[in-house]
């Protein structure tokens, strides 16, 4: 992809559902064509996570007030493994795999649907994004972060495909304790929080490619997004 490199950069915005595989996705293309990337989701979960940890979370009621006003007391960033992934680090402590936990998938709508949180969020998204050449992920990267993005890619699947997806890579992590209707019922509960919050819910941008994957392979999903990259691409010039 060396002559894609030498073009000029885009913003490539990737949305959708919980657990469609978008951040797969996003790093394989951001990796593929040389450009930066971020899940968004990823910050979201270390909010909630932060949250959690500090009694700020009793059962679906965040104390929203508190949350807030030590929002300034929250550093997220993203530092790469030896193995090249790019890890989130919550306040100089890598948290990789407890924001991937039931426990943090269970509240993080919660937070990401509270109005500070999420602009706080998207201000950090938006300065990552200035110079542009960056693959984001998220659920509001094409409407509300990015909606002057040149690509703009809204990623669904049905209910079931996307549960089972994360109760298999629940398992593979060790987590024999979860069930498959515990994670159905997840994924379905975040679709109604994220879809109906206030601020920046989850909606297809109007400019969007849909990108249906409940029935594709992986270098299925690929090979589209790659050829959408390079005409999206070459009309930019």
């Amino acid at each position: 992809m060396n002559g894609v490199m030498r073009e000029k950069k885009i913003i490539v915005a990737i949305d959708g559902y919980s657990s469609t595989g978008k951040s797969t996705m996003a790093k394989w293309l951001a990796r593929e064509v040389g450009y930066g990337y971020v899940d968004t989701g990823a910050m979201y979960r270390a909010v909630a996570l932060f949250a959690l940890d500090n009694g700020l979370i009793d059962g679906d009621t965040v104390n929203e007030a508190e949350l807030v006003r030590r929002l300034p007391e929250i550093s997220i960033c993203f530092r790469p493994s030896p193995d090249g992934r790019n890890e989130v680090w919550l306040n100089g402590r890598n948290v990789e795999t407890e924001i991937r936990s039931m426990r943090v998938s269970d509240k993080v709508s919660l937070v990401a649907a509270i109005t500070p949180v999420r602009r706080d969020m998207v201000r950090q998204q938006q300065a990552m994004g200035k110079e542009k050449g960056i693959v984001m992920d998220g659920r509001d990267i094409g409407t509300m972060v990015f909606p002057q993005a040149e690509m703009k890619v809204f990623v669904t699947a049905t209910a079931q495909v996307r549960a089972r997806r994360r109760y298999d890579e629940l398992r593979a992590k060790g987590d024999t304790d979860v069930t498959f209707d515990e994670v159905l019922n997840n994924v379905i509960e975040r679709d109604r929080i994220d879809t109906t919050r206030q601020e920046g819910p989850l909606r297809q941008a109007d400019d969007a490619i849909v990108l249906d994957n409940s029935n594709l392979t992986i270098d299925e999903q690929n090979e589209c997004l790659l050829a959408w990259f390079k005409k999206i691409v070459d009309q930019c010039q």
